[in-house]
């Protein structure tokens, strides 16, 4: 904890290995309307502790876009965000990799991402800033869910979501059966 009282998010890997085993060790072994609660609630308490700069949480569907979660974690977002959690959650959902391993794969240079996959004018669709994360569910293929923070840092928006999937899995496990 900082001497003003706020709790640190780590910093990300940027390694992609690293990034990939990241995704990998935030498999839920199942993704339903009350894990999208807890996370999301969770997230927005994190977040708080955090920074005092307000951000945006948001958990979706992927086969739907079936809203789950949505909250501003104080005051002073802007419709901005919204694009930006938009933008984000298209990036998971067409290349199912969190957006930080997409920034980090293309060295940050949207220019070479929008070339590789010949994006021209739609290239706006499409962000690779970290802050968009896969939900994955064991034993199921492909993407079930996508998690998105905007507001902080792009390393910030993205660890976060990391820090609270490990820490809800890990309370998975503790529970007694």
């Amino acid at each position: 904890m900082s001497q003003d009282g706020t709790v640190q998010i780590r910093s990300p890997p940027r390694d992609l290995d690293a990034i990939t085993a990241e995704e990998d060790r935030c498999i839920f072994p199942h993704f339903t309307a009350d894990t999208a609660w807890e996370l999301g609630t969770r997230l927005r308490d994190r977040l708080r502790r955090a920074s005092s700069k307000p951000a945006v949480v948001n958990i979706t569907l992927a086969n739907s876009a079936q809203l789950l979660f949505h909250c501003a974690t104080g005051r002073g977002t802007q419709a901005d965000n919204d694009t930006w959690v938009a933008r984000k959650r298209a990036a998971v959902l067409r290349w199912g990799k969190s957006t930080w391993f997409l920034h980090n794969k293309y060295g940050g240079n949207e220019d070479a991402f929008r070339a590789k996959f010949m994006l021209g004018d739609r290239a706006g669709e499409y962000a690779i800033h970290g802050g968009g994360f896969p939900v994955r569910v064991k034993d199921v293929e492909g993407i079930v869910g996508v998690i998105v923070v905007s507001g902080l840092t792009m390393q910030e928006d993205h660890e976060v979501i990391v820090e609270v999937i490990e820490e809800y899995l890990q309370s998975l496990k503790n529970v007694k059966v």
